[in-house]
């Protein structure tokens, strides 16, 4: 309740970024709770194991994006204090400068992050849609749109941050990467997806 409120007010942090990660975290949670309720059922036996799994892997990532939350918000602040350094002399101007751009790493380094574990959550939602108790399948499905929709918010903030660097070949590098990931993301969404529309045909 006290986050949404901040996230409402004039203050700019906690931000997308922050709410990509607790979205992609919902996600992280709703597999786990799929995994929960295949647990012990007779008739998914066999894929028992392959669900307790993902559900500890959903929970490990469930509690990583919500640190990911927060360092999402504490990147910003970072930035906004780089920005706020003296620059009366050269030597402040290129300090400030430096930290700036210290600073920019930091805030494409942590969507960047986000993304990576939304991918994640998204290759368990897979599991969880094709192993899991089937009564289940939709809040698997609901895990990997959450997914989907935190990785194309966490890409965002990462372009978004992209703009400021100065460093080229890290940007580029930073962009093959970003791009790869979604791409995995989106494959993996279009499959629980189509995994879905059949189970509830």
């Amino acid at each position: 309740d006290e986050f949404v409120k901040e996230l409402a007010s004039d203050s700019p942090a906690p931000g997308g970024g922050s709410v990509a990660a607790l979205s992609a975290s919902l996600g992280a949670a709703l597999v786990s709770m799929v995994s929960a309720l295949t647990a012990g059922k007779e008739k998914y036996r066999d894929n028992w194991e392959d669900m307790e799994k993902a559900g500890k892997e959903a929970r490990e990532l469930q509690a990583r994006l919500l640190e990911l939350m927060e360092e999402d918000t504490q990147a910003f602040n970072a930035f906004m204090a780089a920005l706020k350094l003296p620059k009366d002399t050269e030597e402040q101007k290129a300090r400030r400068k430096e930290a700036i751009q210290e600073a920019t790493r930091g805030a494409i380094d942590v969507p960047l992050k986000t993304l990576k574990a939304c991918r994640d959550v998204a290759l368990l939602a897979e599991i969880a849609c094709e192993k899991g108790n089937q009564n289940a399948v939709s809040d698997a499905g609901t895990a990997a749109i959450m997914a989907q929709a935190a990785g194309k918010a966490a890409a965002y903030n990462v372009k978004i941050n992209l703009m400021g660097l100065k460093d080229e070949s890290f940007a580029t590098k930073v962009r093959e990467e970003m791009e790869n990931l979604m791409a995995e993301l989106e494959k993996l969404v279009d499959g629980v997806e189509k995994t879905i529309e059949k189970s509830l045909a």
